[in-house]
């Protein structure tokens, strides 16, 4: 099939990075941000405060429903309506709440209150969701909370990892939920990076080195995956890639003389971005392989995140405002695959705009729009035809 079939893109000229651009949301001591795989819904929750909900790109911002409480970390389903956010309070103070309309109202779940919790991911579909805590010294000198916990019903039940006693600071969910990554710093966990393939029924270390880990992120199909090793007040913080879903780990280009606290990935995991508490922002378009700076100020960032296609990034300072920077998205790649009698075209998702096309002839202009309509399966956009007789050309036009 592959010999019939060919794929042809449409290149579009790049253009020039944009810079960080303050947005209206308020002054405030911001604590954490999540994006749409579009960019244009974005959730940021206030440490002690409520949370805001933005519907263009942080144009404007409007205060939801959500309680003045200690919010640590927020997450968003692609389509921005189920969002998950995590409450970091005292002992037996904890909780997790769930919205399923883009933050207009909040229900508190399950999760348990001793978990002091620091870190929550959801599965493209909001359905799988995966959070991580710290813990307090009980009775006894005895360890409480500190644990990672699954939810597969959207918050509904979860289930505990096992793994109690660490500073679990941050979390990461392939699209589908079934490959998550935590990172634990310190505690009675050590510093380490653990894994799992099953939605988090069972956990396992990666081969990442001991680190001060601060936060992680994945590709969609979680093979990819970066970690941060920076934490305040530590002076040594590499960034850490793996491309095997952290069999091993490669140390990357980007400065280890400051103290990295937040990393955000691309679904494909090429286009990165990390801040730097107290510094500024870099970003990487190859996997980590090289970094640049930006015209980002240096403060006090806490939080970033990413568009599917890492064109549109937004960042929290504690303390300051919100953040956004859009860049040239990446030419889309066309691929094509054989599947039972029938062959798939595909192509990201985070490529708006683009139509698909086909055309018997290479050397004619009679390209025509697919009459099939494209379904949306993770992170993709999928169109089956069947091969039939003769040539068939494809591309995407903007």
């Amino acid at each position: 099939m592959a010999a019939v079939f060919g794929g042809l893109l449409i290149v579009v000229n790049p253009g020039s990075a944009q810079t960080w651009t303050l947005t209206s949301a308020p002054i405030a001591s911001w604590k954490a941000v999540a994006s749409s795989a579009d960019g244009t819904k974005l959730v940021a929750a206030i440490q002690g405060g409520s949370i805001c909900t933005s519907t263009n790109s942080g144009a404007a911002w409007t205060r939801t429903s959500a309680p003045n409480l200690g919010w640590n970390s927020v997450a968003s389903s692609a389509d921005g309506t189920k969002l998950v956010a995590a409450v970091h309070g005292s002992y037996g103070g904890s909780s997790i709440y769930t919205s399923t309309d883009s933050g207009g109202t909040w229900q508190v779940t399950s999760a348990p209150g001793t978990n002091l919790w620091t870190s929550v991911a959801s599965s493209a579909d909001g359905s799988k969701l995966v959070a991580g805590g710290t813990f307090v010294i009980g009775r006894n000198y005895v360890p409480v909370g500190g644990d990672i916990f699954a939810s597969p019903d959207s918050g509904v039940t979860w289930k505990s990892a096992g793994l109690s006693g660490g500073n679990w600071t941050s979390v990461a969910s392939s699209s589908d939920g079934g490959r998550l990554v935590a990172a634990v710093h310190g505690g009675y966990r050590g510093n380490a990076i653990y894994s799992s393939t099953d939605s988090g029924a069972t956990w396992k270390p990666t081969g990442a080195p001991s680190e001060n880990w601060s936060s992680v992120a994945s590709s969609a199909d979680g093979t990819k995956l970066a970690a941060t090793g920076g934490d305040i007040p530590s002076t040594n913080g590499p960034i850490y890639f793996s491309t095997n879903s952290g069999k091993a780990w490669a140390q990357t280009s980007a400065p280890i003389t400051n103290a990295w606290i937040s990393v955000a990935s691309s679904v494909d995991g090429t286009r990165l971005v990390a801040l730097i508490s107290g510094g500024g922002i870099y970003t990487s378009t190859n996997s980590g392989a090289t970094w640049t700076s930006n015209s980002a100020p240096s403060t006090n960032w806490v939080s970033v995140a990413s568009s599917a296609d890492g064109s549109k990034l937004v960042a929290a300072v504690n303390g300051g405002g919100i953040y956004t920077m859009q860049s040239t998205p990446l030419v889309p790649l066309l691929s094509i695959a054989g599947s039972g009698s029938n062959v798939v075209i595909s192509w990201p998702s985070s490529a708006a705009g683009f139509a698909l096309q086909q055309n018997s002839d290479l050397t004619t202009s009679n390209w025509t729009n697919t009459p099939t309509t494209p379904t949306l399966t993770n992170f993709e956009y999928q169109v089956a035809v069947s091969p039939g007789a003769g040539n068939r050309f494809y591309r995407l036009k903007h």
